[in-house]
Parts: C-alpha cells; sequence; structure tokens
C-alpha cells in the first residue's frame, strides 16, 4: 500500500497536481476538502469537534486503506489546528499495516499563490479564496506548521501540473 501524501500551501496546486497523479497512476484521490466539506456543514472551521472528527476521519481512511492494501493519494495543507505531528501519525499508521507514505511537497512563491487565490475554480470549490482573509491567517500565524520532509518537492509556479505529475510517478516509482 503506497500512500502519496501531497501537501503546500494554499494555491500552490495541490488538488489539480494530484488530479493530474490520479490520471496517470489510477490512484485514487482522497483530497482532503472531501472530509473538511462534510464537517463543515455541521460544525464550524476550526472548533473543537470540527478538529477531531476531521483528523480522526482522516486517519480512519487511511487505516482502512492500509489494511485492505488500497494505494492513495491524499492533499493536505499544512496548518495550525492540525495537531503537528499529524504526518508522522500518518506514516506509523500505514507502515503498521506494512505501507508506506511517500511525502510530495509543492511549493511556490507568494506572489504566486497571491495570483491564485481569488481563481473561480477555488471560490466554486468552497477553498479559501480571498486574498484579504489569506493575508489575516498569515499574519495571525493560521498557517504556522513545523516542516514535512519530502521526498519529492516542486515549485509549482515554475512546473506545470501535468508535469509535475509525471515527475512525481517518476520519481515513486508510480505505474
Amino acid at each position: 500500500m503506497r500512500l502519496v501524501f501531497i501537501h503546500g500551501p494554499a494555491a500552490s496546486g495541490k488538488l489539480t497536481v494530484a488530479r493530474e497523479l490520479a490520471a496517470l497512476t489510477g490512484l485514487p484521490l482522497f483530497h482532503n476538502h472531501l472530509v473538511v466539506d462534510a464537517l463543515l456543514a455541521v460544525f464550524p472551521f476550526g472548533s473543537d469537534t470540527f478538529i477531531q472528527l476531521r483528523e480522526a476521519m482522516w486517519l480512519d481512511v487511511f487505516r482502512a486503506a492500509a489494511t485492505e492494501k488500497r494505494s492513495l493519494i491524499f492533499t493536505f495543507h499544512p496548518e495550525a489546528s492540525v495537531a503537528s505531528d499529524f504526518p508522522q501519525h500518518v506514516a506509523a499508521l500505514v507502515e503498521a499495516a506494512g505501507g508506506r507514505v511517500d511525502f510530495v511537497g509543492l511549493r511556490c512563491a507568494p506572489e504566486v499563490v497571491e495570483s491564485r487565490i481569488e481563481a473561480e475554480s477555488r471560490q466554486a470549490s468552497g477553498k479559501l479564496s480571498s486574498l484579504t482573509l489569506l493575508r489575516d491567517l498569515e499574519a495571525k500565524g493560521a498557517f504556522t506548521y513545523p516542516p514535512i520532509a519530502a521526498a519529492i518537492e516542486i515549485d509549482t509556479g515554475v512546473v506545470a501540473p501535468a508535469d509535475a505529475a509525471v515527475h512525481i510517478r517518476d520519481g515513486l516509482g508510480l505505474r
């Protein structure tokens, strides 16, 4: 079982690259907004219940996938409301079931993020899509998170999503 754990800041192209990778490899895509959006229907973002259930749901999916030897792609935006040891916890859980986690870091210059943040596609999906809110959250430390080591790092400000997906596929030996 392989878990391709794609992480990076808002508007770095995580979902776009993950969709390209899923198309190339046939791996299912379990992006973080599937759980976030489900919980937002009932609980406010950042509430204690939201935070607890979000992490529990992510981990339950990883646990079940590892048990059934189902590989998948996951997207993750590191931010302060997620436990700082979450990536390590995921790796331990998957490895205990005989699987492997491949961390892939996406990054891009702040001006690239700012140019993408208000895109219609982001607004339509319910993602963070306000430059003012992004800047306010950054100023408040909402995206403070320990660095996550990555087997592959890609600057999506200069690498197109399809090319990034090929790089990930080939770099991780996925087929």
